[in-house]
């Protein structure tokens, strides 16, 4: 019998053995969860390595929800950096070529990051998710590990704090 065809949960003492008896079963369900969330081939298959790796070494107790939450805070992570990313490159496209005079859109834009860093955690976390990030209140809701209803109750709560605060900046 070759190396390939060998049953990994045979070999209980092999280091990460728990892990390798779980990723057959477990890889679909992370790769799909990835994959509908992100629409991305090539993302959905890196973050789901990066979501194996994570679990190497680990003495937690595995499963797919768990690798699943492992997933979840990867997808975070790279929409962060994605975001980042987007920054950097209007920063070094500049401004488009306009008649008109971007620097009050930019003051706004500056004012608007400014509050939202402001803001409580899980009220920058919901606005950044659903408006930032573009994801519907259902993706958000996952994402956040809440449920639709909380979420929405949650963002109508931090849309009203950013409004405040932003508005108070914008008199003084």
């Amino acid at each position: 019998m070759s190396n390939d065809e060998r049953d990994v949960t045979a070999v209980p003492d092999r280091p990460n053995g728990t892990l390798l008896a779980l990723y057959d079963r477990a890889l679909p369900e992370v790769y799909g969860y990835l994959m509908s969330r992100c629409g991305d081939k090539a993302v959905a298959e890196d973050l789901t390595s990066e979501t194996f790796l994570a679990a190497v070494g680990r003495d937690t107790p595995m499963s797919v929800a768990w690798l699943i939450g492992i997933a979840r805070h990867k997808l975070v992570d790279h929409w962060r950096w994605r975001e980042r990313q987007d920054r950097l490159l209007h920063a070094v496209e500049g401004p488009a070529a306009e008649d008109d005079d971007p620097w009050d859109v930019e003051l706004d834009r500056w004012r608007a990051r400014e509050v939202l860093t402001g803001l409580a955690p899980q009220h920058r976390a919901a606005l950044t998710l659903r408006y930032l990030d573009d994801l519907s209140v259902p993706e958000a809701a996952t994402v956040l590990d809440r449920t639709v209803t909380a979420t929405e109750a949650l963002l109508v709560r931090a849309r009203r704090e950013f409004r405040h605060v932003y508005e108070g900046s914008r008199d003084a």
